[in-house]
C-alpha cells in the first residue's frame, strides 16, 4: 500500500469511527440503561409518562386499586405513585393531606393537584385528584373520557381547583 492509499484508509477509517461513535451517542446504543436514561427524567416525569400509558381507560367511580382495567381518580393517582415507590392513601381526600402543600404558580411535573367538582362537590370538600403534567396540564381520570389531559387553567378545572400537594 503506498502513501497515498494509507492515507485515503486512514481518513476512511477515522471518519467511520466518528460517524459511529456520534451515532451510539445520539441514539443511546451501547450506553448503560434505564439507570442513564432516566437520570435526566424527573420522577414526576416518569410517573406522567407512565400514566399516559392509561390514556383511554375507562372511568368507573369506586374501581379496585388491584386492577388496570378501570380507574377512579384516585386509584389511578395511587397505581401510577407505586410503580415509582410512592405509596398513596386510597382516596383523594386522603392523598389531598400527604407531602407539602405547594403553590399553583410552583407546580412542578408530578405534584398532585385537587378540585371540589362533580355531584359531591361543595367548592370546599377535594372530590377529585389529578397529576400535574407540566405546560397548565392535568393527567386524570374522569367520567366519559377516562384517563386523559386536560388544561388546569380553563373550564371546570380552573373553577374547581382547591389545591396541590408535592408528595416526590
Amino acid at each position: 500500500m503506498n502513501k497515498q492509499q494509507w492515507f485515503k484508509q486512514a481518513i476512511i477509517v477515522s471518519m467511520s469511527a466518528t460517524i459511529g461513535l456520534g451515532t451510539l451517542m445520539a441514539t443511546g446504543v451501547g450506553t448503560a440503561p434505564a439507570a442513564a436514561a432516566t437520570a435526566s427524567v424527573s420522577k414526576g416525569q416518569s410517573i406522567v409518562n407512565l400514566g399516559k400509558n392509561y390514556m383511554g381507560v375507562r372511568y368507573e367511580f369506586g374501581a379496585s386499586t388491584s386492577t388496570t382495567r378501570v380507574f377512579d381518580c384516585s386509584s389511578f393517582t395511587k397505581y401510577i405513585f407505586s410503580k415509582y415507590g410512592k405509596t398513596l392513601p386510597r382516596t383523594s381526600v386522603a392523598q389531598s393531606k400527604v407531602g407539602v402543600a405547594v403553590s399553583k404558580s410552583d407546580l412542578r411535573v408530578g405534584d398532585l393537584v385537587f378540585f371540589s367538582s362533580g355531584s359531591r362537590a361543595n367548592g370546599k370538600n377535594v372530590t377529585h385528584v389529578a397529576v400535574y403534567a407540566g405546560n397548565g396540564k392535568i393527567l386524570h381520570t374522569y367520567g366519559s373520557p377516562g384517563v386523559t389531559i386536560s388544561d388546569l387553567n380553563s373550564g371546570n378545572w380552573k373553577r374547581t381547583y382547591l389545591k396541590a400537594r408535592r408528595v416526590l
